[in-house]
């Protein structure tokens, strides 16, 4: 059963850049009638609402303060589709000097910062009919990458808890999409070094709304995420999305 954005009111978590800012353009270009841009600094959507007036609404929210998604989320109370896209990247392999203060702090937006928008935001959901809830995790929620071990880790994390958020929502109604870009062209791309080989996030934009529309679970945008797609579809269904309990029949 698919899901379709059309006529719905969206919230995109790091809204004001990047795959974030693609995702609020691509919400409106695909008929959402009001996006939440949920940002750290309200100026920073500005030029969102410059550009689409009322139909995108400026909200306050970290992912490293749970009041403030809280407060949005009770700010929010029409949301049917809410996007987490917003999160962080440390470079640190698991030797570096850095590798514990920065996996605590990937770990507290990547997956507490998770956990905390599921919990907020899933009884609007609910009283809305049920809606859909979009995490972006990554490839490297499957393969970890040794100069971004700790984010890799994290994303693994937050993988996990997207998957079992699956099951959860899937009793009150609501859609669930776990989402893993591969090398895309934004700041956090450029931090990680992968300019030569980043593509565009509107790909990401674009494949929340076909995962949503056809009920998929996984979207994999661009080229790199959809080889790894391909060689994880097996598994992924056969495993992932099958209906095993935990314990014995």
């Amino acid at each position: 059963m698919g899901y379709d954005v059309s006529g719905k009111t969206v919230l995109v978590t790091g809204a004001n850049r990047g795959i974030g800012r693609a995702i609020v353009k691509g919400a409106i270009q695909h008929g959402a009638i009001k996006v939440y841009a949920a940002v750290r600094s309200l100026d920073s959507a500005d030029s969102l609402v410059k550009e689409f007036g009322k139909r995108v609404v400026a909200i306050y929210l970290d992912l490293e303060d749970s009041q403030s998604i809280t407060n949005a989320a009770a700010t929010a109370k029409d949301v049917e589709i809410v996007v987490n896209n917003a999160g962080v990247l440390e470079n640190a392999n698991p030797l570096s000097e850095h590798a514990i203060s920065s996996f605590e702090r990937e770990i507290k937006v990547n997956v507490v910062g998770l956990i905390n928008m599921a919990r907020a935001f899933a009884p609007v959901l609910k009283a809305n009919g049920g809606g859909a809830l979009v995490q972006l995790n990554s490839v490297v929620s499957m393969k970890a990458f040794s100069d971004f071990a700790t984010y890799s880790a994290s994303k693994a994390a937050s993988y996990s808890i997207t998957q079992s958020l699956r099951d959860v929502l899937a009793g009150q109604g609501t859609q669930v999409v776990s989402v893993h870009p591969g090398p895309i062209a934004t700041d956090m791309g450029k931090k990680a070094g992968l300019e030569e080989i980043a593509e565009p996030p509107s790909l990401v934009s674009d494949s929340i709304w076909q995962a949503l529309k056809e009920g998929q679970f996984h979207a994999f945008p661009d080229s790199m995420a959809k080889q790894i797609g391909s060689l994880y579809k097996s598994f992924a269904e056969s495993v992932v999305e099958a209906s095993i309990t935990e314990g014995p029949a």
